[in-house]
Order: C-alpha cells, then structure tokens, then sequence
C-alpha cells in the first residue's frame, strides 16, 4: 500500500500511466517510475485484468493507483480489494460527490467500505482495515470548470486525499480542440487553483506533465505526484522513431 513517507513534501514522484493490460510492460519499464497509474477508464484494462496489474506492481515494488470508470460503490471497493494503494475517481464536481467517494473508499467510522478484501486479507492479516484509511488514498479527479469552482470545497471534505487535474476533460468542457497545447497559457489558472486548494486543505496535488514546461509548472507549484508518460506514448514514439531511422539509412531503391 502506498504510505505517506512515499508522498514527500518537497520533490515530486513521477509516474506512468499504464493503458494496456500487460504485467510484463510494468514488469519492464515500471521500475523507471515512482509510481503506477493502472487507467481501468480509458485503458483498454477490465477489472479482471487490474489484480494481475496490481501484482506487477508490487513485485517491482511500486505503489499502483487505479483510475476507476466512474462513481460506483463496488468498483470502487473491488479497485482497493486488490490491494492497490489507491484509487482515482473521475469528474468529481462538488463536495456532496466527494463525501460519497468517501463512504465508498474509506472504513468505519470515516466512511463506509465494506469490508473482506481476499487479497489483503491474505497478505496483512485480518486487521488491515485497522490501517487502510491511511495507507490507500482517494484521489478525485477536478475536470470540469463546475469542479474548478467547488474545488475549495472539495479539498476540504475529510478523507479525500488528493486532488488530481484531468487537463483533457477540462479543456474539452471549455471548447478546445484535443490538439490544443496544454500551455501554463490554456491550463495555468487551474493548475494553480488545485494547487492552493491542496496547499490549503493539507492535500496533494496531482498533475500530467504532458511537456516539460507544463511538468515543471506543476513542480514549482508543488505538485507531490507528475505522471511522466504512458506506455502507449513510449510504444509509439520509440517505433515512429525507429522505423524514420530505418527509412533515412535505408531509403527505397
């Protein structure tokens, strides 16, 4: 499980974003990273195929957040059954919806999980539950400008434990096309917002850092946890990449 001494106070962890269902590319590449977003939303990923991504995880002894698809009370117990040391829940808008994620992520008297992981059962004992409220995190999605208005609220309800800016989401809402840059220009504002809402409320941040500009953005702004790539960007880079070199020193006769 993902504890606090893994969220330092004064330099980020950087993650990867995991798309595909394959252990072996965590396996591989994993251990490059701080940590492991396992993306059972837009991943082509089901949730038989996280508790094999979980467990490559723990093998190259990673914390894995899980992005669930939505609001829902089992999903989300079945995300954190597996021993993950978190969950990632999308387009979190209000206060009132945080506080349900909370009853649904978090044990009594917090919240109102229920309890009987298998998984963690087997691995920490019957008493794990004694621990999990502090050991996972919940961490919500601000995606919308509905959540970027509330955001202060959000940070606020109790056992949310960071606040993540979904930039694509956000810009969409906003009429950007999806080939816009994410620029401090188009997503500065927000990322600043979600920034002192955490720094306020005592949360942690989490951004993207789709470029190097906007990833030193959210690292001056202290941001604890940057997603650094994905393995569908690294496999499509590295074979476009790759195969130009191929053409270029072996051009058709």
């Amino acid at each position: 499980m993902l504890t606090p001494p893994l969220l330092p106070e004064t330099s980020p962890l950087f993650g990867l974003c995991i798309c595909y269902p394959s252990p072996g590319v965590i396996e591989r590449i994993g251990p490059d990273w701080d940590w492991i977003w396992i993306d059972g939303q837009h991943g082509e990923i089901g949730p038989s195929e996280i508790l094999a991504l979980v467990r490559a995880c723990d093998l190259i002894r990673r914390p894995a957040l899980v992005r669930v698809p939505g609001h829902d009370y089992g999903a989300i117990g079945s995300a954190l059954d597996t021993g993950a040391a978190g969950v990632i829940v999308p387009c979190v808008d209000t206060a009132e919806q945080a506080r349900a994620l909370v009853f649904a992520a978090k044990f009594p008297p917090l919240g109102g999980r229920s309890y009987g992981s298998r998984r963690s059962i087997d691995l920490y004992g019957r008493l794990y539950a004694e621990k999990a409220n502090a050991a996972s995190l919940l961490v919500v999605q601000i995606e919308t400008p509905l959540a970027i208005a509330n955001v202060e609220a959000i940070a606020a309800v109790p056992g949310v434990d960071a606040l993540f800016l979904g930039p694509d989401d956000i810009m969409l809402r906003r009429g950007f096309a999806m080939n816009t840059p994410r620029t401090p220009a188009t997503l500065g504002d927000d990322f600043r917002a979600v920034a002192a809402a955490c720094k306020r409320q005592g949360k942690k941040a989490v951004a993207i850092g789709a470029t190097a500009e906007m990833a030193a953005l959210a690292a001056t702004l202290g941001f604890a946890l940057i997603v650094g790539g994905t393995d569908v960007g690294f496999l499509a880079t590295g074979s476009a990449a790759a195969a130009a070199e191929l053409r270029r020193t072996h051009p058709p006769r």
